[in-house]
């Protein structure tokens, strides 16, 4: 990643773990609306298996992070999508955290805590969260999830189009 991004987006997950995998096909559109000029210079779009440190590394020089990921909480809904951003100095994170819902070792809030006591956080981040139905072995996202994907991709286009234009006018909150 060189300093000159502005910004990254990045899908998390396991495609052969079903709607694990839903990180992957949002990256997949994206892709696509990048190949199309949709999306503005200075995007860089990727995959990660959620791995701290490659995605500590995908972020750097990064003015925004944008992160997609299946979730797993009991009960879930699948195909909603939750999206949050955590202040940059918070550790957010834990407050009501009552238990693990990734399938990640080491989960995505541990790894920006951990960036950022190295001082290498993500700087400005967005996460989106869709819950999943079913992480067992396969390919293929259910149903509900698989729906959930294209109004997802242009939320984050829609992200990535605003942070543009904020760096485009000068240093205003976006």
């Amino acid at each position: 990643m060189t300093e000159s991004v502005t910004t990254v987006v990045i899908g998390i997950g396991n495609e052969f773990r079903r709607d694990d995998g839903v990180g992957h096909a949002v990256i997949a559109l994206l892709r696509e609306r990048a190949a199309a000029g949709a999306l503005p210079p200075g995007t860089v779009v990727r995959e990660c298996d959620g791995d701290p440190g490659r995605l500590i590394e995908l972020w750097r020089g990064a003015h925004l992070t944008v992160v997609v990921d299946a979730c797993f909480p009991s009960p879930a809904h699948p195909g909603r999508v939750h999206r949050w951003q955590p202040a940059p100095a918070s550790s957010m994170w834990r407050t009501g955290a009552s238990g693990r819902h990734s399938t990640h070792a080491l989960g995505l809030a541990e790894t920006v805590d951990l960036a950022r006591v190295l001082g290498r956080g993500p700087g400005r981040l967005i996460v989106y969260a869709v819950e999943g139905a079913d992480r067992s072995l396969g390919t293929g996202l259910t149903r509900s999830v698989a729906e959930a994907v294209r109004p997802l991709a242009k939320m984050v286009e829609r992200d990535v189009v605003r942070q543009a234009e904020a760096c485009r006018d000068g240093p205003r909150a976006v």
